[in-house]
């Protein structure tokens, strides 16, 4: 069901009163890159939750009808890796549409990456691989931002990506690493971009560090962020990243604003 439902008794009268709930679609890449922290803040908020994995099922095409908000997540593919990954062709057409009727929406690394495609912009090999602990630091923009409001200036977050992209024409430019000139985008009042990873706990860490797959890129940066420096890193890390994510995304479902307006019946 798409709605919540309760009772109120007053003397012999009963009001039944229902309150669609509001619904979010997630575009999921690999079955290790997940919601996170994000997930119980959602849960809380009411929201109901559908997932489309495309790496389950790489063809389906899912439409927006019906739904209020869109979040895409990480993946260890390529934007421009279309013909391999035909998924990526029907994620734009949704980000399309969600910017068409204007819902909050929200892309994390590769999602990122995505929605600056959609609005125009290249996507591209970074010069440096970022995986592991780095600083980002705020623009002046990003100071402004309220989604934003309670980053330092600056914030040592998780990276995981190897591409990067160009501003988007129209976007605001929140923050940037000394690696990675684009680490944040704002476009409109409700499209939100975060190449950085704010939404994961030490055991999503430690997960993606034993992923084969990433065994590679990690040898690439074994020089300056080690398997090993990461896992020494992350506990002393991670409390500041929780606090962070809890309150920059619990800025984020204030886009979807008030719950939706409840309909009543009456009954004796």
């Amino acid at each position: 069901t798409d709605v919540a439902w309760g009772l109120i008794f007053n003397n012999n009268l009963i009001k039944i009163f229902f309150v669609p709930m509001t619904k979010i679609l997630i575009c999921q890449h690999v079955g290790y890159e997940i919601l996170g922290t994000l997930n119980p803040l959602f849960k809380a908020a009411g929201f109901r939750l559908r997932y489309v994995n495309f790496g389950r099922s790489p063809e389906f095409e899912p439409v927006l009808d019906g739904y209020d908000g869109l979040v895409l997540l990480g993946g260890p593919m390529s934007v421009n890796d279309e013909r391999r990954f035909p998924h990526l062709r029907h994620e734009l057409r949704l980000i399309e549409t969600a910017l068409t009727r204007g819902i909050p929406t929200l892309g994390i690394c590769l999602g990122a990456q995505l929605i600056a495609r959609a609005l125009g912009a290249e996507v591209k090999r970074n010069p440096v691989r970022e995986i592991g602990w780095h600083p980002v630091h705020l623009t002046e923009a990003g100071k402004q931002d309220s989604i934003l409001r309670h980053f330092e200036t600056r914030e040592e977050l998780f990276q995981w990506h190897g591409d990067t992209y160009a501003l988007p024409s129209g976007a605001a430019h929140l923050a940037a690493s000394p690696n990675c000139e684009q680490q944040a985008f704002r476009y409109g009042d409700k499209v939100y971009g975060f190449q950085f990873h704010l939404e994961v706990d030490e055991p999503m860490i430690h997960r993606w560090l034993l992923v084969p797959r990433h065994q590679g890129e990690l040898e690439e940066v074994q020089h300056h962020m080690s398997p090993e420096r990461i896992r020494q890193e992350t506990p002393a890390r991670i409390p500041r990243l929780k606090d962070l994510s809890t309150k920059t995304f619990g800025e984020f479902i204030k886009l979807f604003g008030e719950k939706k307006k409840r309909r009543c019946l009456l009954s004796r």
